[in-house]
């Protein structure tokens, strides 16, 4: 038999391996790409909304930037007004609007946008850059500094950590894990947690955390130590009273109490006298002798620092859902309690006892915001039903701690007085008289919402003009009755000088007859047992 003629196939055969060979190139090369897209997709789906808070899946997203990025907007003071001198917005219409906003560096191809209100970039702007390759960073790790938080920054770091304070005031943080790109990098930070309010910030030093490779001969360990470092400031607007609570010792809470005492406090602008005044919440946070910071010249080392304390951005509150360990302000008055050896962890229910009344203390003040009929208001309360005490906010924490949390109701006038609701027990009732003049929202951001997250019950009574003393200095056609808001807008000076200074109340206990009866009710209906 001849053989096949085979020849006429070949180009056809040819033909179709060609074929082959393109459709699988394409494929793959398909493949690939949509390999790529698709891992690319999943790292920017970890990457969460920018949202008005301080997460530390926020803090995942920010970089480290080289300067000092501190958000501060103007700071609205006055010695006269014990509360309030400072706010973190401008009061507009009733309400209160931040204009601060600001743009950090993330890299070479990013920009984090630091207004909460706006979302994340797209993923097409998720480009990390080639050192970043070379040295094997894993895109979206927590970075040293966290800058989101309008109120505090907050920097964390492990390793061969030298602490230098006096003059110097320099951290420096050594650790093989930081890539070259890492090294030398630093944040200048103020670690007092009012960082947009210039007025608070011009009495704080600032503090540099620094990233090195290795340390010098000239930073020997004079000190070494076991235990973690949180370094801090107490200066700002640290004397009055409300501030001491809102900027320092809830942050500090809310920072440290993880480390159940086992953690080495280094402060800045220390003022014995305020530490001697609350030494019961340094000493129930840390069992160590606090380093004063301004004045050690030694080098301390340690193997973790916290340089700022962690907050929410509101004041005197805590957010649970953007706290890393789930703290809540009634665990700050829980703890608060326990350092000042208070009984009551809950009120009195009427009727439960017999000839037992529940207890209303009334907050007076001295000077400004004062109650001009005290013994109308105790006669009034004494005819509802309760036991009144009438005293005034004293500089003795622990005395006046006992006083107050002997009480089931506490009722005063808008002011840094009413910060002692933090030794009411839990499930009391709380009594806002808030001042003529539009103060809504300063009401309700000082104590109002705080109140709540303490677990306390709140009643709020808002005067009307004839119970101010302003209708004694100002006739009824002024702006002051017709039109407060216009009072506002002409900035804080103005508006401090009458609504807080020159203004004191005279309440009409037939109508407010009505909210110590709510407060007694509440009182019978607790469901704490």
């Amino acid at each position: 038999m001849k053989p096949r003629n085979t020849s006429r196939g070949k180009p056809q055969s040819c033909c179709f391996g060609l074929l082959a060979v393109i459709f699988l190139i394409s494929l793959s090369y398909l493949t690939m790409s949509k390999t790529s897209m698709l891992r690319f997709s999943v790292v920017n789906s970890q990457l969460p909304p920018m949202t008005n808070g301080n997460t530390s899946d926020m803090a995942s997203d920010v970089y480290p930037v080289t300067e000092d990025s501190s958000i501060r907007s103007q700071g609205l003071e006055t010695e006269e007004a014990e509360l309030g001198r400072s706010l973190a917005c401008e009061l507009k219409d009733g309400q209160c609007e931040t204009g601060h906003g600001r743009m950090v560096v993330k890299n070479s191809s990013t920009v984090v946008d630091q207004d909460p209100t706006r979302v994340m970039a797209s993923s097409d702007e998720l480009v990390f850059n080639e050192e970043e390759r070379r040295d094997n960073v894993k895109p979206g790790r927590k970075p040293i500094c966290d800058l989101s938080n309008t109120k505090s920054d907050i920097c964390e770091a492990d390793g061969d950590v030298r602490i230098i304070g006096k003059d110097t005031r320099m951290i420096y943080v050594a650790n093989s894990e930081f890539s070259n790109r890492e090294t030398g990098e630093s944040w200048t930070i103020k670690p007092y947690a009012r960082k947009w309010d210039k007025g608070s910030g011009a009495k704080v030093r600032e503090v540099t955390m620094k990233l090195v490779k290795s340390h010098g001969e000239d930073k020997h360990c004079d000190v070494n130590h076991t235990v973690p470092a949180l370094v801090f400031a107490i200066g700002g607007w640290t004397g009055n009273f409300f501030h001491d609570f809102a900027d320092v010792l809830v942050p500090l809470f809310e920072t440290s109490y993880h480390f159940e005492g086992e953690v080495q406090f280094l402060i800045a602008n220390i003022k014995p006298l305020w530490i001697n005044k609350y030494h019961k919440y340094f000493e129930k946070l840390s069992r160590y002798k606090i380093i004063d910071y301004d004045n050690d010249d030694r080098v301390h080392c340690f193997k973790q620092v916290t340089l700022g304390l962690r907050c929410d951005q509101g004041d005197f509150t805590i957010n649970p859902s953007k706290d890393p360990y789930g703290y809540t302000m009634a665990d700050f008055t829980k703890f608060t309690r326990s350092a000042y050896s208070l009984k009551r962890d809950h009120p009195v229910r009427p009727g439960e006892q017999a000839g037992k009344k529940p207890r209303i203390l009334i907050v007076t003040r001295k000077a400004t915001r004062k109650f001009t009929n005290v013994k109308e208001i105790v006669r009034m309360a004494k005819k509802v039903g309760f036991n009144a005490v009438v005293t005034e906010a004293e500089a003795n924490i622990t005395r006046f701690s006992q006083v107050v949390n002997s009480c089931d109701v506490m009722m005063g006038v808008h002011g840094s007085g009413l910060t002692n609701i933090v030794f009411l027990p839990t499930h009391s009732v709380v009594i806002q008289v808030v001042p003529w003049g539009n103060l809504d929202w300063i009401a309700g951001n000082y104590f109002r919402d705080p109140s709540r997250q303490m677990k306390l019950h709140y009643l709020e009574y808002s005067i009307n003009e004839e119970e101010t003393t302003l209708s004694e200095l100002y006739p009824r056609d002024h702006a002051v009755f017709k039109d407060p808001m216009s009072l506002h807008h002409q900035g804080w000076d103005t508006f401090s000088r009458i609504f807080l200074v020159e203004q004191n109340v005279k309440l009409d206990v037939r109508k407010f007859r009505s909210v110590l009866e709510h407060a007694l009710q509440l009182l019978r209906e607790q469901q704490y047992r």
